[in-house]
């Protein structure tokens, strides 16, 4: 069975951010497309593309991406998130995990988690728990 590779939409203002993230993924073998978008409603757009993952912000100009979680959960899109942000209280952890977010990560240090999750949502996504689990051989 072919590996299925994740289109990935990165929703963040900061361009500098979303300089050094494109950085961290060009070289990934689970991405086949990123797309990016810095406010609310250049997301609503991208979210047309059907990305399979998004990596979202919370603070950005207009809605927040707390917006566009619940705008997902009420779509029902297929569609995982990480959240990445400055914004890391237990107030905004439990709201973006209870309206979907997989992971919920603090974007100054955790940054280079990202690629790390994006890994282990494109293996649950081809059902592949072998290269989740490297070592049950």
């Amino acid at each position: 069975m072919a590996k299925t590779k994740l289109s990935i939409a990165i929703v963040d203002d900061n361009s500098s951010f979303v300089r050094r993230m494109l950085c961290l993924l060009k070289d990934s073998d689970d991405i086949s497309i990123i797309y990016t978008a810095n406010n609310y409603n250049d997301a609503l757009v991208m979210l047309d593309k059907k990305p399979d993952l998004l990596l979202l912000d919370i603070h950005m100009p207009g809605k927040n991406g707390i917006d566009i979680l619940k705008r997902l959960q009420e779509s029902s899109e297929d569609c995982d998130v990480i959240m990445l942000t400055n914004y890391v209280g237990d107030y905004y952890r439990r709201k973006c995990k209870k309206l979907g977010a997989l992971f919920f990560l603090d974007k100054t240090n955790e940054f280079d988690l990202v690629p790390a999750k994006i890994k282990e949502i494109a293996c649950l996504r081809n059902r592949s728990a072998s290269c989740l689990d490297k070592t049950a051989a």
